[in-house]
């Protein structure tokens, strides 16, 4: 079969397009003819390198975290899909590898699409949508009547997360460019904060939960807008022992952890805050119920743009710009 295939670690690098064997089908698994893949930084980072240490893949493998297409066939212990059923998962670390014709997906991390969108639009939620239900409904326990920050609100986890903080009742404020605050709006935000031109640490407070998926620096601002007990929740670092432990990481890894995220847990608890780092899981039985919510009409994909099968590695140079609005799609079929 035809893949995009990471030969090498490096950053920028291209994927080479080429031949791969078929996948072979385990008594637990899924075999799917992908008809679209969304792009994620998390492809980006690990074809740079950054996440050797922690998902250690072997060069070469194909690349890619989301997917939506139509079985094939199951395997022996599959009872909950059958051949023909249109499908959409994040498979899980270890069995990525969307930028492919086919690929075997455990069943527990499949879903049925939603019926009311395209495969391209359902390829653009497993990775980001999973990251929002585990950050505000496992991790936060958002509800009615609470406040959060989500950083980088035009990003695809930030147009995914407001939308769902909004369903689960509470008062969202987000930060973006001067160009999406239009966007951000018509997903729900309340409060929308121009990085550009304003300050957010200087302009809210009082705040229940801060969803963070930048750098450093802003960070360590979001501390600020938190009132005591409030939760600091982020998903691009750093790592803590709490996630090293999930991993099952060497006893020398589980240090590293500790000493990088020392710092802001630190001074979160100082404050009287909880820090966690959060590193999403493939998980069907909850993409099941953001399949819901999408076929009610509370959460829509927020996609920028669509490129074609020959074209991925221009769509992955296009992600690293950082300047699309919702998610990066490639189309297959």
């Amino acid at each position: 079969m035809k893949a995009f295939i990471l030969d090498k670690y490096k950053k920028g690098g291209a994927l080479r397009f080429g031949d791969r064997p078929e996948p072979e089908l385990a008594d637990e698994d899924v075999l799917v003819d992908i008809h679209a893949a969304g792009l994620n930084p998390l492809d980006s980072k690990i074809r740079d390198g950054a996440f050797k240490p922690l998902l250690p893949y072997r060069p070469p493998f194909i690349l890619g975290h989301d997917m939506a297409g139509r079985v094939v066939r199951v395997g022996a212990k599959v009872g909950r899909f059958k051949a023909g059923d249109e499908v959409y998962a994040r498979p899980r670390d270890g069995r990525i590898g969307t930028l492919a014709e086919r690929i075997a997906v455990h069943a527990d991390d499949l879903a049925l699409k939603p019926r009311n969108l395209t495969m391209e639009e359902a390829a653009a939620v497993p990775l980001v949508g999973l990251t929002a239900w585990q950050a505000l409904v496992d991790r936060a326990g958002l509800r009615k009547g609470q406040k959060i920050l989500i950083h980088a609100g035009s990003g695809g986890v930030g147009t995914f997360a407001i939308q769902l903080a909004k369903h689960l009742g509470a008062t969202v404020a987000t930060t973006t460019s001067t160009a999406n605050v239009d966007l951000v709006r018509s997903l729900g935000a309340d409060v929308v904060i121009d990085y550009k031109t304003q300050d957010f640490e200087t302009l809210l407070s009082g705040y229940d939960v801060v969803l963070n998926s930048l750098g450093d620096a802003t960070l360590q601002k979001s501390l600020s807008v938190l009132k005591p007990g409030g939760k600091l929740i982020s998903i691009s670092g750093p790592p803590d022992p709490d996630f090293a432990r999930q991993k099952g990481l060497n006893w020398g890894l589980r240090q590293l952890m500790r000493l990088l995220s020392f710092g802001i847990r630190r001074k979160a608890k100082g404050r009287g805050l909880a820090y966690s780092f959060l590193f999403m899981r493939a998980d069907g039985r909850q993409l099941s119920q953001i399949t819901a919510l999408i076929e009610a009409g509370a959460i829509r994909p927020v996609m920028d743009r669509v490129f074609p099968f020959g074209a991925t590695n221009d769509a992955l140079a296009y992600l690293d710009t950082g300047r699309s609005k919702g998610k990066v799609v490639v189309k297959l079929k």
